[in-house]
C-alpha cells in the first residue's frame, strides 16, 4: 500500500471544482465508480481497434506536430517514450509540489471522461499517486498552451516512470526514490497512454483553478478589511447604501455593498470625518465589486476546464468517430487569468493606499506618522509601507498580458498560440503578493487602534480584530514582522473560508 492516509476526496464521476485542486496538496482520495472505470475501458479498446484499421491517428501511427506527416514509432512502448523523452527540456524555477499534483488531480479528470484512449492502469496510477505525498518535480517554463501543456505535463509523466527528479514530503530527490518512499510502482505506458497523459491544459487549469481559489479568499479579505478601516476611523457608510449601489446596475457591487454593510452592522460613523471620504474608503463597493465580477467569470472558465476534455484526438466509441481538433488550445482560460490578473493588481492597489492612508496623520484625524507609539524612536509601520510599495510594483509588472503574446513555433504548425499557462502562473503568484499586502494593512489596522483609533464599534468587525490582536501583539517596540504577517495571512485566509461557508 502507499505511503500516507488520505485525509479528503473527491470522485471522478463528480465535477471537479477549483476550490478542490487545493486538496491534493496533500495525500487525496479519489473514488473510481465503476461507470468511470468501464467508459475509460471501452474507450481504450477502441483505439486498439482503430490502430489496427489502417486508419491514420495522430500521435499513434504518425509522428507529432508538424511531423505528423511521418510515420511514428511501430511499437506502442517505444512510441510512448518518445513523447515524453523529447519534451524534457523545461526549465527555470520548480512548480511547488502542491501545483504539481493539482495538474495530476486535473489530468485524471480529463482522462477519466474515456475520450483519450488511455489505459485503465494510467487512471489507477494517478489515483495511487495521489494517494500519497508523492509530486513531480516540474520546471515552469516549456509550455505555450497550444496543444497543451506538453512539456510539463511530459516532466509528470517522466516522473511518474521513475526518471528525473521528485518530491517526497517536500523533499526533492530522484523520482525512482521518491517513488520508492511513496510505495508506488514506475508507471508502464503502451500505444496512446504518453500523449494522453502530456496533451491537455491541466497544468493551465491547476494553476487558474488554485489561484482562483486563492482570489475568492482575497476577494472576501478586501471586503472586510475595507470594513474594518470604515469603523476604525469612524467613517461615514453613506457609500453602502442599497439604493444608491442598485442603481449603479453591477449586481457584483451591489453584493459587495451588502457584505460591507453586514460587517458594519452595528457602528455608527464618529462624525468626525469629511463627508466624502478618499475613493480608496468612498469607492470600496464599485472596486471590490468589479474584481468580484472578474473572479466569477475566472470561476466559471476553470470549471469548464477541469470537466472538460483537452486532448487530441477525441475517441467516441458509440459513434465509431476519431475526431482531430484543438481542444488542447488553452485560449479561454488564456483570456481568464489575464483578466483575473488585472483585478488583483486593483485590489493590490486598494490595500496599498489604504495602508497609505491609515499611516498619514493628516488623513485619519491625527494618529500618529507610521502609527508609531514614539516617532522617530520607533517606526512601526514604516518597513511594512516600503514593502507593500515594492509588491505592488511587482503585481503592476508582472500583469502584461500573456494571451496577446502570440508567437509561432513548431514549423509553423503552432502558428498561433495563448500562453495560458504563463498567464496562470501569473494569476498564482499574484494572489501570493496580494496575501502579504491585505496581512500589511490588517497589521496596520490592529496597530491604529493600539496608537489612538476606536476600536471597532460592530460586533462581527470587532471579533474580527480580537483575532487579529491575538496573532499580533501591538508593536510598542521596532520588532521583526515578517513572520506576523505570514500568520495574519493565515489567518484572513481561514477568517474568509468562513465566511465563503455562510454564504
Amino acid at each position: 500500500m502507499p505511503v500516507g492516509t488520505s485525509s479528503a476526496a473527491v470522485n471522478l464521476a463528480a465535477a471537479l471544482e477549483p476550490a478542490q485542486l487545493e486538496l491534493a496538496r496533500g495525500p487525496l482520495h479519489v473514488d473510481l465508480p465503476d461507470e468511470v472505470r468501464a467508459r475509460v475501458a471501452r474507450c481504450r479498446e477502441f483505439v486498439r481497434e482503430m490502430s489496427g484499421s489502417g486508419r491514420a491517428i495522430y500521435g499513434v501511427t504518425t509522428g507529432f506536430g508538424p511531423l505528423v506527416e511521418f510515420a511514428g514509432r511501430a511499437d506502442g512502448a517505444a512510441q510512448s517514450d518518445n513523447t515524453i523523452i523529447h519534451h524534457i527540456v523545461g526549465h527555470g524555477e520548480l512548480m511547488p509540489p502542491a501545483v504539481a499534483r493539482a495538474a495530476v488531480l486535473a489530468r485524471l479528470f480529463s482522462l477519466a471522461r474515456g475520450r483519450s484512449g488511455v489505459s485503465e492502469h494510467v487512471v489507477t496510477a494517478l489515483i495511487a499517486v495521489l494517494g500519497t505525498e508523492f509530486a513531480p518535480a516540474v520546471p515552469r517554463l516549456g509550455s505555450v498552451g497550444a496543444s497543451g501543456d506538453l512539456q510539463p505535463l511530459a516532466y509528470v509523466a517522466h516522473a511518474l516512470r521513475g526518471n528525473g527528479n521528485a518530491y517526497f514530503q517536500g523533499e526533492l530527490m530522484p523520482a525512482a526514490d521518491a517513488l520508492g518512499r511513496a510505495g508506488l510502482r514506475e508507471l508502464e505506458l503502451d500505444g496512446r497512454d504518453a500523449l494522453a497523459l502530456v496533451n491537455g491544459i491541466s497544468v493551465t487549469a491547476a494553476a487558474l483553478g488554485l489561484a482562483v481559489a486563492q482570489a475568492k479568499r482575497s476577494h472576501r479579505i478586501a471586503e472586510l478589511l475595507s470594513a474594518l478601516m470604515t469603523d476604525v476611523l469612524g467613517c461615514g457608510q453613506e457609500f453602502t447604501s442599497a439604493g444608491l449601489l442598485a442603481a449603479f446596475g453591477h449586481p457584483d457591487v451591489a453584493e459587495t455593498g451588502a457584505a460591507l454593510r453586514t460587517w458594519l452592522a452595528g457602528s455608527a460613523p464618529s462624525g468626525e470625518r469629511p463627508l466624502q471620504e478618499a475613493y480608496s474608503i468612498r469607492c470600496t463597493p464599485q472596486l471590490i465589486g468589479a474584481a468580484g465580477t472578474s473572479v466569477r467569470h475566472a470561476e466559471d472558465v476553470v470549471r469548464r476546464d477541469l470537466n472538460g476534455v483537452s486532448d487530441n484526438p477525441l475517441f467516441f466509441p458509440e459513434s465509431g468517430e476519431v475526431v482531430h481538433g484543438g481542444n488542447f488550445f488553452g485560449q479561454p482560460s488564456a483570456f481568464a487569468a489575464d483578466q483575473l490578473n488585472v483585478a488583483l493588481v486593483q485590489l493590490g492597489n486598494l490595500a496599498e493606499r489604504q495602508l497609505d492612508l491609515l499611516v498619514d496623520p493628516h488623513r485619519t484625524g491625527g494618529l500618529p506618522p507610521m502609527l508609531s507609539p514614539l516617532p522617530g524612536q520607533h517606526h512601526a509601520l514604516q518597513g511594512v509601507q516600503l514593502c507593500t510599495t515594492a509588491t505592488v510594483a511587482a503585481m503592476r509588472r508582472a500583469a502584461t498580458p500573456a494571451s496577446v503574446q502570440s508567437l509561432p513555433t513548431n514549423l509553423h504548425n503552432q502558428d498561433v498560440v495563448p500562453f495560458g499557462t504563463q498567464a496562470a502562473f501569473t494569476a498564482l503568484d499574484q494572489v501570493g503578493l496580494l496575501r502579504y499586502l491585505h496581512a500589511g494593512l490588517a497589521i496596520g489596522l490592529r496597530q491604529a487602534v493600539h496608537v489612538g483609533a476606536r476600536r471597532p464599534r460592530a460586533p462581527r468587525l470587532a471579533e474580527v480584530f480580537d483575532r487579529i490582536a491575538a496573532e499580533v501583539p501591538p508593536i510598542a517596540e521596532d520588532r521583526p514582522l515578517d513572520t506576523e504577517l505570514r500568520r495574519a495571512a493565515v489567518l484572513l485566509d481561514t477568517i474568509a473560508s468562513e465566511v465563503e461557508g455562510e454564504r
